[in-house]
């Protein structure tokens, strides 16, 4: 049964991050499991409605929620479990079960440059989460070239040039003009550079700003025009703090553009990070980088088992 739930090597530094990063998901959601399955109770109908309160409570979702209930009815008629405890492992393998379709690297080969726009509200962590994924791309051996397209924010142009400045990586920037012409112009300086990757920034916008959502279609339509087939990934960053909300943004951004992946950032500091959940449930994209804190080496790959056992453990 535990089989399952077996880890890769993973480097111990990083693990231990995590589990520290999600120590306030883990408080509300382990304190109340512990109390739920603890002890020699029985399981019946009324174990389930508390864990049903457990899991709507961590921002799971309501179509999440369901879909993990049902998977534990069946597994406790299936392998006839009794007891309470026997539920919390069930538990955890069921959530594995789920968020296993999420755990898919980015793979930057076979185009070249390698096209990433990249997408979100305004504080999600948008420009500092393209200055983290500037590192690891260059710590496996890429170049990079950084495109600052979030023209309507005073402080986005100068924020990423610092990440230029700190990475040692190349801006295209422009004082005045739009975001179309600003990647545009990255996007045919990678190409006369040889650039194994561009980053391409773009105006944060709430998903109820219909106009400005438009202005982003066009942006992608642009980027096609520069490379064709490009953009290559389509990041969407969000903010865990958010809960719900972020659920809300991934429908209404792949809705829009067509989302290929998605960055999970801030999740040291919520205790919501039971969204992951509700998106794997209702729009299963690939999390292809999850962050834990400010530092530039805190944004790895999304790895299924560690998340579920850092919230477990």
């Amino acid at each position: 049964m535990l089989s399952f739930l077996k880890s890769k090597k993973t480097e111990p530094g990083w693990t231990a991050r995590l589990r520290e990063g999600l120590s306030r998901t883990r408080n509300q959601l382990g304190k109340q499991l512990s109390s739920l399955f603890s002890g020699a109770g029985r399981i019946d109908e009324a174990l389930f409605e508390e864990l049903e309160t457990v899991l709507l409570t961590s921002d799971v979702g309501v179509e999440a929620t369901n879909w993990l209930l049902s998977e534990l009815r069946t597994k406790v008629k299936k392998e006839k479990l009794l007891d309470a405890s026997e539920l919390r492992t069930a538990l955890q393998e069921s959530l594995l079960e789920l968020l296993l379709p999420l755990e898919k690297p980015l793979d930057i080969e076979g185009h070249h440059p390698f096209i990433i726009m990249m997408m979100g509200v305004n504080g999600a962590g948008k420009t500092t989460s393209i200055g983290k994924l500037a590192k690891l791309f260059q710590s496996e051996g890429k170049s990079v070239l950084l495109a600052a397209g979030d023209t309507f924010r005073a402080a986005a142009r100068e924020q990423l040039l610092e990440w230029g400045r700190r990475n040692e990586v190349d801006v295209i920037a422009q004082e005045k003009g739009d975001t179309a012409a600003v990647i545009y112009d990255a996007i045919s300086a990678a190409r006369a550079r040889k650039i194994d990757v561009v980053l391409a920034d773009t105006a944060g916008r709430l998903v109820t700003q219909l106009h400005l959502m438009e202005e982003i279609r066009k942006v992608k339509r642009v980027i096609d025009k520069a490379m064709p087939g490009a953009p290559h990934e389509v990041l969407l960053v969000l903010d865990a703090n958010t809960g719900q909300n972020a659920l809300s943004q991934v429908k209404a951004f792949d809705d829009a553009l067509g989302v290929t992946g998605l960055i999970l950032t801030k999740l040291d500091g919520t205790a919501k990070g039971g969204v992951i959940a509700a998106i794997a449930r209702s729009r299963p994209i690939p999390i292809r980088f999850i962050g834990i804190g400010e530092g530039i080496d805190d944004l790895r790959p999304f790895d299924a088992r560690e998340f579920v056992e850092a919230l477990f453990s």
